[in-house]
């Protein structure tokens, strides 16, 4: 039986994968996630997320299926990552206010007992409401804006920060459960 192995931390990608009723562990990617520009590529963000897998391959049995995710959002195609600092969160939010946004998530899996591989990425498009700095400053001060890309949550955001979302919910909160039931299906991995 081939186990399946989580190569995140993510409190959101675990509680999706287990929504989804599989039985799997979680094996941290230690891979360094630094990208070399800031302007979005999809090519840049499946290579992050093949490289987290990748990195949890090298340390797994040959009887397990690894599969890693990125998330990145992008505003004029730059990529706004997880901020340092509150500052840097403050601004992040500033620039997303009122604006329309995409949320990209690749994910790979690698089948380390056939040497198989799936990559797909998803992309969804997030509206914030106008934001004040006062709404900012709120959210900061509530939520913990520094481990999430663009600095926010759209499963935390309170009422009247979001103006509208298109495509998958679950893609922007870190993983769309369609597209995982689509990596494991073409590797063969019984659902």
């Amino acid at each position: 039986m081939v186990k399946l192995i989580l190569a995140s931390n993510s409190p959101r990608r675990k509680k999706i994968l287990t929504d989804l009723g599989l039985d799997f562990v979680i094996v941290s990617s230690n891979y360094d996630e630094k990208l070399e520009s800031d302007i979005f590529s999809y090519e840049a963000i499946e290579d992050l997320a093949t490289q987290k897998c990748l990195d949890v391959v090298r340390r797994s049995d040959k009887d397990s299926l690894v599969l890693a995710a990125d998330t990145v959002v992008v505003l004029h195609n730059k990529i706004l990552g997880k901020p340092h600092s509150k500052e840097e969160a403050f601004d992040m939010l500033k620039s997303l206010s009122g604006a329309t946004h995409s949320v990209v998530t690749s994910i790979c899996a690698i089948n380390t007992k056939t040497n198989r591989a799936a990559l797909l990425s998803t992309t969804s498009y997030v509206r914030f409401t106008p934001w004040s700095d006062e709404m900012i400053h709120y959210y900061i001060d509530t939520f913990n804006p520094l481990d999430k890309a663009g600095s926010y949550g759209i499963q935390e955001l309170p009422p009247n920060y979001l103006d509208k979302f298109e495509g998958s919910f679950e893609n922007i909160v870190g993983l769309c459960p369609e597209s995982v039931k689509a990596v494991l299906e073409q590797l063969q991995f019984p659902l």
